[in-house]
């Protein structure tokens, strides 16, 4: 059995993703390293440590300090793969391979919420992200968007690979539809742009996420849901709205989509890359879908249909691959 040390936080879709994961590799040995706030509960075997994450302000020192943190647990745990989902550490002397996965960056979120290059104060970032990139063995991205955003602001790797998120897909099945636009994320973060929600639309507008103390005069904030309650809501949603100006990926919107609901997404390159045919694209659509059934219908088996291309089992089998070939290379170099 294969074992494999791989980072986190409990701070937003990496935690859905990397316990997704270990779920579907059940023949891997997993521990996660979790980093920044607690996480929730979860059935992986985990370690946490309240380091500040690479994007926060004022976070260089506890870096510093998850270094020495995360090079102990893997002379400890001795894996075969270190399963990096952030950057800055891929540059440690690690002695497995290293796998770096780039779920976002602050350089391309701020180039597409701004639309300016990120300001001085993030050159170190830069560097720091620059020198672990070119560090990694192999760098993952889950679209060819976000590859080529961190290949321009930091430089090409030497390795990469797009491997697509995927969802348990018999997890989310639609109940009978309801004339309401539901939608999720962090509703204070620019990047989601879930406050363009709020106005009239001739439906109710329900928005599961946390505020950051932001109200709504026309959408109802449900505030942060448990993922059960988030996915009841979406299989009885017709609509899902995600007008986001910043998503690598969009977890949300495959869970919604396998939930049958029709979607309205952000115009970016990356939720074009995914569902081009089979969502609309562009907050000004929404008003056409809520006042026409046939075509909410059409869209929602459109949406469907597209989500049956990413299921959790094909990401995994990837993931394994990966892995297979960065243990065998490294056994390679040993031998040679």
């Amino acid at each position: 059995m294969k074992r494999v040390l791989m980072t986190a936080d409990g701070v937003g879709g990496v935690w859905t993703y990397a316990n997704a994961l270990v779920r579907a590799l059940p023949d891997i040995d997993f521990t996660l390293a979790v980093m920044g706030p607690k996480p929730p509960d979860s059935n992986a075997r985990v370690v946490h440590a309240p380091f500040k994450l690479e994007w926060m302000d004022d976070s260089w020192d506890e870096l510093d300090e998850a270094a020495k943190w995360l090079l102990a647990l893997e002379a400890e745990l001795r894996p075969d793969v270190v399963h990096l989902n952030g950057y800055v550490h891929a540059s440690l002397p690690w002695r497995a391979p290293v796998l770096v996965v780039a779920h976002s960056c602050v350089l391309s979120w701020w180039e597409a919420v701004r639309g300016e290059s990120a300001p001085a104060a993030w050159a170190r970032y830069r560097q720091a992200v620059a020198r672990g990139l070119a560090a990694a063995d192999l760098v993952v991205a889950p679209s060819a968007s976000m590859m080529e955003a961190a290949a321009r602001h930091y430089g090409a790797p030497r390795a990469a690979r797009i491997i697509p998120n995927g969802i348990a897909l018999d997890d989310f099945r639609p109940a009978p539809k309801e004339d309401f636009v539901f939608a999720a994320g962090r509703i204070w973060d620019e990047a989601k742009n879930l406050r363009a929600l709020d106005r009239k639309w001739g439906w109710p507008v329900l928005i599961a996420g946390e505020t950051g103390g932001i109200a709504f005069a026309h959408a109802e904030a449900l505030d942060r849901l448990p993922a059960n309650e988030v996915a009841a809501l979406m299989a009885r949603a017709a609509i899902y709205a995600f007008p986001a100006r910043y998503e690598p990926f969009g977890l949300s919107v495959l869970e919604a989509a396998a939930s049958g609901c029709a979607l309205v997404l952000g115009d970016i390159p990356s939720l074009r890359e995914n569902w081009e045919g089979a969502a609309l694209f562009g907050l000004d659509c929404l008003p056409r879908l809520i006042a026409d059934r046939e075509m909410r219908v059409e869209y929602s088996e459109r949406a469907r249909r597209r989500a049956q291309e990413f299921p959790i089992a094909l990401t995994a089998a990837a993931y394994r691959d990966a892995y297979t070939r960065l243990t065998s290379a490294a056994a390679r170099e040993m031998a040679a």
